[in-house]
């Protein structure tokens, strides 16, 4: 148990044990007002030979009458400690496990920066692939097909990469056994395409969001492509098609929690529109979003009005890879709400 939940654990104790100890006090200063009491009626009844009798009683009714004032200012007083001890526990814990889901948010939000800057990297590199460029020029196109398919054999985290021309036909894939209706298929309505095709803009490469490919399975992919150049001139495209679906759930799968905070713990990563793009219990993936407290906070926590605890962290990107603006989620359910 951590220190500030033990804290609330102790701070209840003593609340507990104050309470009971009080209880047994005013139970005593019950009875020692009835005996103060039967004590002054048999006085009276004794006359001037029980005088002496009723002043003892007296002294004990004020005794107790004193008693119960300390105890009542004993028990304002400790609730009034115990109420404040309470409040420094819980913000303690709150702080402890907010912090704690921003260092997950922000492990699972780096971890994909670092993929995506790799993915960026490998799309650059294999633009300037002289077989390439050849098969744009010289009709070489078996030749790209074979290196296309040994760089996938070597990078299995893609489904498929694709040379096309500059009119936007698919002439060489790495994996045209696997998905045959892709080569000849014309992508000049794409705009990644055409982005890469220009030159990329202000990156040597384009990168897309997460969506589903209709001619890779319909699965949730990311593409990256950059031009490749003829006599320094753009005669042609790569595209590298990154298996997100793939890999984007290894991440949110791969955080970590203690034993008891499995159930109540989901782990997320959203794109730069808050979309759900992965999620470790898979719910809502590619189809809802989840509006985020962030108020131009690069990390952050808050709890949300069910009770549940959110950390987050955007991405900040790897090396020269500026990133896309996604952000890492943890919720956390409270304790007893776990489903």
């Amino acid at each position: 148990m951590a220190d500030p939940e033990r804290i609330l654990v102790l701070s209840q104790e003593v609340s507990d044990i104050a309470d009971r100890r009080l209880g047994a006090i005013d139970g005593i200063i019950r009875s020692t007002r009835i005996l103060a009491l039967n004590a002054m009626i048999e006085a009276s009844r004794a006359g001037e030979l029980g005088r002496g009798f009723a002043v003892v009683a007296n002294e004990v009714k004020s005794v107790s009458d004193n008693v119960t004032v300390v105890a009542q200012e004993f028990s304002r007083e400790l609730q009034g400690a115990v109420g404040e001890l309470n409040e420094l526990g819980s913000r303690m814990i709150g702080h402890m496990r907010g912090t704690r889901l921003i260092d997950f948010a922000t492990s699972m939000i780096r971890m994909v920066d670092r993929s995506l800057c790799d993915r960026a990297c490998d799309v650059r590199a294999w633009s300037q692939d002289e077989t390439l460029g050849r098969a744009l020029s010289e009709d070489r196109v078996q030749r790209a097909a074979d290196r296309l398919s040994a760089l996938a054999d070597i990078f299995t985290v893609y489904l498929d990469l694709w040379l096309i021309d500059a009119r936007g036909k698919i002439v060489a894939s790495a994996r045209d056994r696997q998905y045959p209706g892709v080569k000849s298929t014309g992508l000049t309505d794409l705009d990644w395409f055409r982005n890469a095709l220009s030159g990329g803009g202000a990156e040597p490469f384009v990168a897309t969001n997460v969506y589903k490919s209709p001619l890779l399975g319909d699965k949730a992919i990311i593409t990256f492509a950059a031009p490749v150049r003829v006599d320094g001139k753009p005669a042609g495209v790569i595209a590298a098609h990154f298996d997100w679906e793939a890999q984007g759930q290894i991440v949110v799968d791969g955080v970590r929690v203690d034993e008891d905070e499995v159930t109540r713990t989901h782990c997320l990563l959203l794109d730069a529109q808050c979309r759900i793009i992965a999620a470790s219990d898979k719910r809502g993936v590619l189809a809802h979003s989840l509006p985020l407290e962030v108020d131009s906070r690069t990390h952050g926590t808050y709890v949300k009005q069910d009770g549940r605890l959110v950390g987050f962290a955007k991405g900040q990107g790897f090396e020269n890879f500026r990133g896309l603006g996604w952000f890492g989620v943890i919720i956390q359910d409270p304790l007893g709400d776990e489903q």
